[in-house]
């Protein structure tokens, strides 16, 4: 796919996505845009140093313009405001936004294989013949408190499953999601939770020590407003197969565990590209610890806990 306006215009939601990138370099870790309908709620103008909020973007014949209600001429369209932060323009700052924005339009392979980059291969009729051997993934498992960074064992994503399904966290679980005051719940979480890396097997929790990827990604998404909503809508994904599912220990948020090939691109290339993805199809933005290898990912109660129905099968055959 040729990188064009009209083709970027298309992957980053009419030019929205490009507002957000150039944003979160003036504002790290932050949300930097609120939509609602087709306009964002205003903020302040980054390149003014504006002190109250004074930019508005809206979506406009089908791209997202922006205009400063107290600057007239500082107004335009996504790769105006992108030449602004670059300061390049023309092809240059096409194939700038192309590759900060993990847009991949220049490539020809996916990550799953030819054709767009979440789509997975067809098989053919031989390979669809040959039952292939599951393979369970396995990871590294932590004790509390989350200061421990020193792996208790290595355990596999049944294991989780019924761990979390199970009662070991239900106390634990309820006694967060008791407590009002954010700070006091955020240290008894750290305290009171065992935790996992779904990503893989450690020496220590650190990514320079992963000792193996598990091929699994996490990807958190906090303070959801309709939580069986977004689960109904993720078990159904048109792009990503569930590997697990379930409910995090405030009971505010979703984790999403996820299969990620790692053969052509990296563990962070991966988590951009499906934050890119997320946002353009959900309009949500997730956690992004989840681009380190080594996040914590706690362990609380969730009865209604999906995994993917091929482990369960796997289970019943092997009489794990």
């Amino acid at each position: 796919m040729a990188i064009t306006k009209d083709n970027i215009l298309d992957k980053t939601h009419y030019g929205l996505n490009i507002y957000a990138y150039v944003l979160r370099q003036f504002k790290p870790g932050e949300v930097v845009l609120k939509l609602s309908g087709r306009e964002c709620a205003w903020i302040k103008n980054p390149f003014t140093n504006s002190k109250t909020p004074t930019l508005m973007i809206r979506c406009i014949n089908n791209v997202f313009l922006y205009e400063d209600n107290e600057i007239p001429d500082f107004k335009g369209d996504p790769f105006d405001f992108a030449e602004l932060y670059f300061k390049i323009s023309g092809d240059e700052l096409l194939a700038k936004l192309n590759e900060c924005l993990n847009l991949y339009l220049d490539k020809k392979r996916s990550f799953y294989g030819n054709g767009d980059y979440f789509k997975r291969p067809v098989t053919s009729d031989i390979s669809r013949e040959v039952k292939p051997t599951l393979v369970i993934p396995v990871f590294s498992y932590f004790k509390r408190p989350v200061t421990n960074t020193q792996p208790a064992n290595t355990v596999n994503i049944l294991d989780v499953y019924q761990l979390i399904k199970g009662m070991d966290f239900k106390k634990a679980t309820e006694k967060l999601r008791s407590i009002k005051v954010k700070d006091d719940a955020r240290k008894f979480k750290a305290h009171s939770f065992d935790y996992v890396t779904f990503s893989g097997t450690f020496g220590k929790r650190e990514d320079k020590s992963l000792i193996k990827h598990s091929g699994l990604m996490t990807i958190d998404f906090d303070h959801v407003a309709n939580i069986e909503r977004l689960k109904a809508d993720l078990l159904k994904d048109e792009y990503f197969e569930t590997e697990l599912l379930f409910v995090s220990p405030s009971g505010e948020g979703l984790k999403w565990i996820i299969p990620v090939d790692l053969s052509e691109y990296s563990h962070a290339e991966y988590f951009e590209a499906i934050q890119n993805y997320i946002w353009q199809t959900y309009h949500l933005q997730i956690d992004k610890s989840g681009r380190d290898i080594s996040r914590a990912c706690f362990l609380g109660y969730d009865n209604n806990i999906f995994i993917n129905p091929k482990y369960i099968d796997y289970a019943k055959q092997e009489n794990v």
